[in-house]
């Protein structure tokens, strides 16, 4: 009997990781840029649509006093190495990585809802981590299903 091994094999989920390390590296670039800005007191141009200045500057660029690119950029960093141990066969390293994934997911729903409802304002490079986060979602999830059969 004939089955689908291409859409299960063990080669699939080690892909799927290798990818999710890949466009994590994107989402590092765009965090540590945001977070250099903020250190340097620089403004951030955009380029795509207006709006980064005031999202930029607004209370929810900060934790504490944290430039919240910073976390980002500590975020993606976390995702880049688990998804490369992932892709190693780790034990657990998976799960982690999924349960980093899916908070940064709810983060950015909060964040996107925060710039559309609250600073009435979008900032093209959250929109790009935004993006960036929706696809690591996906990515991990394919991977971990993949990975379990």
């Amino acid at each position: 009997m004939a089955s689908n091994s291409s859409a299960t094999s063990p080669g699939t989920s080690v892909t799927l990781y290798i990818v999710a390390a890949l466009v994590s590296l994107v989402g590092l670039a765009d965090a540590i840029y945001l977070t250099v800005q903020h250190v340097t007191g620089q403004s951030v141009r955009c380029t795509v649509i207006s709006g980064c200045s005031e999202v930029l500057s607004s209370p929810y660029a900060t934790v504490h006093g944290i430039p919240l690119a910073l976390l980002g950029a500590i975020a993606y960093f976390t995702v880049f190495s688990l998804a490369t141990l992932a892709a190693f066969r780790y034990p657990l390293v998976g799960k982690l990585l999924g349960l980093l994934v899916g908070l940064m997911f709810l983060t950015t729903l909060v964040l996107t809802y925060l710039q559309a409802f609250v600073i009435h304002h979008f900032c093209q490079f959250c929109l790009l981590s935004a993006a960036v986060t929706i696809a690591l979602t996906v990515l991990v999830l394919f991977a971990s299903r993949t990975a379990a059969r």
